[in-house]
């Protein structure tokens, strides 16, 4: 009785077993690889239960989400052997199962050592066509689609399809970097040294010409003020014409006084003159001839 409930449990073991071995689950974040004797037989991609032949057929998983690979400090020459350090990440999709199982195992460390070997020549091809300036430039984007262009062809034949790639980053190598800031510094000043000599030769133009119109501008005042001079003396020449006319006597006698204010005006000015001189002939008697009395001084 013991022996046959002993092959009995050993045959439902064994049913067990080989139910457990006959199905399998595939989840939405995946697909699976169903092989027969080492050959595919089907790829299953749809999430759900699943059978199989236990022991004959066999089973793969294949990551079917977006996978994020990244890839550092990897360097790379420009057209005039400009060394840079690039940081990119490639992010890819197992697009044939078929072909991935085929060409690298399933295995996604092959998948990743191989997509960035593919990286780098890409790499290194767009920015061996650039110049320094194009590399800093705005154009990187373009830079991101050639080399998504060029990885994601090799890449196909993988069985893998390259979904972007993106640059994070590109700097100098060190050794470069320093000649690098020399330069642009030559370069900066040089601009400076440029535009510092065109605002020399601004300001120079600009006060020859402020002369320019100075020296104009006070000539012309000048000639104006001697005009102007002119009119006022002939006018009052005129004015003192009329008057000598109107009273000979009076006029001569307030020129006089003209001439004393003038001659007296300094107290430490002495004069020895006759006390009959023309110069006094108002100090005493009526005038004589009024043709006698002395022009004051100017």
């Amino acid at each position: 009785m013991s022996t046959i409930r002993n092959i009995a449990g050993l045959v439902i073991a064994a049913i067990l077993f080989v139910g457990y071995m006959s199905y399998f689950v595939v989840d939405e974040r995946q697909k699976m690889i169903v092989q027969r004797v080492g050959e595919i037989s089907r790829i299953v991609d749809a999430p759900g239960l699943y059978f199989k032949l236990p022991v004959i057929e066999t089973v793969t998983p294949v990551e079917d989400r977006i996978i994020l690979w990244e890839s550092n400090d990897r360097p790379v020459q420009d057209k005039a052997s400009q060394v840079y350090i690039v940081d990119a990440i490639t992010l890819a999709r197992i697009s044939d199962a078929r072909r991935f199982r085929e060409t690298l195992g399933a295995d996604l460390e092959q998948a990743e050592t191989r997509v960035g070997a593919l990286l780098d020549a890409a790499l290194r091809q767009t920015y061996g066509l650039r110049s320094f300036d194009e590399v800093l430039s705005s154009d990187r984007l373009t830079m991101m689609r050639e080399i998504k262009e060029k990885v994601e062809r090799e890449a196909a034949d993988l069985g893998i399809d390259i979904v972007d790639v993106r640059i994070r980053r590109t700097d100098l190598d060190g050794a470069v970097l320093q000649s690098t800031h020399e330069r642009m510094r030559s370069e900066r000043n040089a601009l400076a040294a440029q535009t510092r000599s065109t605002g020399e030769a601004y300001k120079t133009r600009m006060n020859a010409e402020t002369d320019r119109l100075f020296i104009e501008k006070t000539a012309d005042a000048r000639r104006r003020a001697e005009v102007i001079r002119g009119e006022g003396d002939a006018e009052r020449n005129r004015i003192f014409a009329e008057a000598f006319q109107q009273d000979p006597d009076f006029f001569a006698f307030y020129r006089s006084l003209q001439a004393y204010s003038k001659a007296l005006a300094n107290k430490d000015t002495t004069l020895i003159l006759n006390p009959d001189s023309e110069f006094f002939r108002y100090f005493g008697g009526e005038a004589k001839d009024q043709s006698q009395v002395p022009a004051p001084k100017q």
